[in-house]
């Protein structure tokens, strides 16, 4: 319930701020003066396709594939795509190069990436967890006061909300959740929120990479220049990787005029795949897997 009622207060936060976008530079130039640190207030974006995999990875025809007689082809259920479907080459932001997992993770990891279609959270516009949330394709914006002690995380994808706890520890989480429970500090010229909390059922690309129930994650957040911040997620959970590991990414301020995030709110957009079938008389059949298996 406290959760419920903290994600009401972040949209309540969010819509008085953009109906008052007069006040909004008058308080972020506040905050950037009580704190005399970097002023994160805006939209930020990424300019990486590391969405896909944050492994280093060859462009291949589609995130679902079949083998074919020379190499993987498109599944049918994303075969229409085409070219649109395909997923581009991107180096590694993994400090580690890849993700340090056990054995036994890794086995899941690869399980999750032959079922993609059917099983990324994200398909069925579940809230993407953090750090996914930051390098997804959709633009989020901060809003920061520290003078009162409130920060808010608005994503535009499925708009996921994060309260960020300032001053003291705010302890143990009433509940888990998607968006688990985010605390943040300053650490010299880098902005630091701790998450945990999490419910354990977010991934952390569209390639099968998750993150486990338990993992904490520290966030980095270090200014290059006054319109650009190196973001780093240090991923930390025993059980599931044989070490910590980062996702280091550039951060890029909107520079428009009237930059803003737009409502996407994919839940309407998924009820005829989530429940289609329930009606009357179903509009299209599900198109099934091929029987030898998607990969």
């Amino acid at each position: 319930m406290k959760a419920f009622v903290s994600a009401c207060a972040a949209v309540a936060l969010v819509a008085g701020m953009s109906a008052a976008s007069g006040n909004l530079s008058t308080a972020s130039a506040q905050t950037s003066e009580a704190s005399e640190k970097f002023d994160l207030n805006g939209v930020w974006k990424v300019s990486s396709d590391a969405y896909f995999d944050l492994e280093a990875h060859a462009a291949k025809p589609a995130m679902q594939t079949i083998e074919g007689p020379y190499g993987p082809v498109p599944d049918r259920r994303v075969l229409a795509l085409g070219a649109l479907g395909a997923v581009p080459a991107n180096q590694s932001v993994v400090s580690t190069g890849t993700i340090p997992y056990t054995e036994e993770a890794l086995a899941q990891r690869d399980e999750n990436a032959k079922n993609w279609i059917t099983s990324d959270p994200n398909i069925k516009c579940y809230q993407p967890g953090v750090p996914r949330a930051t390098y997804m394709p959709y633009p989020f914006r901060i809003i920061m006061n520290e003078e009162q002690e409130q920060m808010l995380i608005a994503y535009e994808y499925a708009g996921a909300v994060r309260n960020v706890f300032l001053g003291e520890n705010p302890g143990e989480a009433p509940l888990d959740s998607w968006m688990g429970q985010s605390w943040g500090y300053w650490d010299g010229d880098s902005f630091v929120i701790e998450v945990e909390w999490q419910n354990g059922q977010t991934w952390l690309d569209r390639a099968g990479n998750f993150l486990p129930y338990g993992a904490k994650v520290v966030e980095r957040y270090t200014p290059v220049t006054e319109n650009h911040v190196r973001y780093e997620a240090t991923i930390t959970e025993p059980e599931t990787f044989t070490e910590p590991f980062t996702i280091s990414l550039m951060l890029y301020r909107q520079m428009e005029e009237d930059a803003q995030i737009m409502d996407f709110n994919c839940v309407a957009f998924v009820e005829e795949l989530l429940h289609g079938q329930l009606r009357k008389n179903p509009l299209q059949k599900p198109v099934e897997p091929p029987e030898t298996g998607g990969n």
